[in-house]
């Protein structure tokens, strides 16, 4: 059994997975398996990851069309094999030694369930428009409880897309694995759920890159993940009062929509300096 398995739920990424994948196996830690799982692509993506075939480390799956993100997610995660988990989208890349880095803070902590690092923000050709980007914690290790809430309280995911996340396999199997109920909301609600089991983890060095698209700049989809984000907020303060308190849900409703707005805004900047090129 591997220590690491690195999961990559594809999706029409043709343009890209190609990179994504070198940044995957070109990584210095040396007990991993790789297991993308193909979600009926209607271009070359299935093509692109066959052509690493000769890598040993590689399993190739096909998943049905059909369940949004979640069903491949999830039939990419369920044949994992490895002790920790990190999800990678097919259009995104990692830095080199994160996965080392999480690995190893991860076994120096047991309490801990899943690990955390910052990243950049990349065009559609890998240039660095943002260089670094996350939540800056005051400790190297923050109860569960106090992380969720924190998060709650600032309206946002500030923990990271998948790919800045690595979690303890066996805490995710006992939060239920991918929470699909707030569809936009899978990744952050899902590390929620899974700190309540445990401690998180912070670890400076970057995780990779995010690759900025244009499906991120539009208002109907600031407005549902504002709605989603609230409704996430609710049922975290039914099930856990303990952790969400009501004034956390009130403040962090309220930063929600105020964060959506900027998000937008802020994407909207970064497209015109990504059409305008370098100055």
């Amino acid at each position: 059994m591997p220590r690491l398995t690195v999961v990559i739920p594809a999706y029409n990424n043709a343009a890209f997975i190609g990179d994504t994948m070198r940044s995957v196996l070109g990584q210095d830690h040396d007990d991993f398996e790789l297991i993308v799982a193909d979600h009926g692509s209607a271009d070359d993506t299935l093509d692109v990851v066959r052509s690493f075939s000769d890598d040993p480390r590689l399993t190739v799956l096909e998943t049905p069309a059909g369940g949004g993100a979640y069903a491949n997610w999830k039939r990419v995660t369920d044949a994992a094999d490895g002790e920790y988990l990190r999800l990678v989208p097919g259009d995104d890349l990692l830095a080199p030694g994160t996965l080392r880095a999480q690995v190893e803070a991860l076994d120096a902590v047991p309490t801990a369930v899943l690990a955390t690092s910052p990243r950049s923000l990349v065009d559609a050709s890998g240039r660095t428009i943002v260089a670094r980007r996350g939540a800056s914690w005051p400790q190297h290790v923050t109860p569960g409880a106090e992380a969720v809430r924190r998060s709650v309280r600032a309206g946002t995911n500030i923990f990271g897309e998948p790919f800045c996340v690595t979690f303890r396999r066996s805490a995710l199997d006992r939060s239920g694995g991918w929470y699909p109920a707030f569809p936009y909301l899978i990744d952050q609600a899902t590390y929620c759920r899974t700190l309540l089991l445990g401690d998180h983890v912070s670890v400076p060095a970057l995780a990779g890159g995010f690759r900025l698209s244009s499906t991120q700049w539009s208002v109907a989809l600031a407005a549902e993940q504002s709605g989603q984000a609230r409704g996430f907020h609710a049922e975290l303060h039914r099930d856990r009062p303990d952790v969400v308190s009501a004034a956390d849900r009130r403040l962090g409703d309220v930063r929600a929509r105020v964060v959506a707005q900027l998000r937008r805004l802020v994407y909207v900047v970064l497209r015109r300096r990504m059409q305008n090129g370098p100055r």
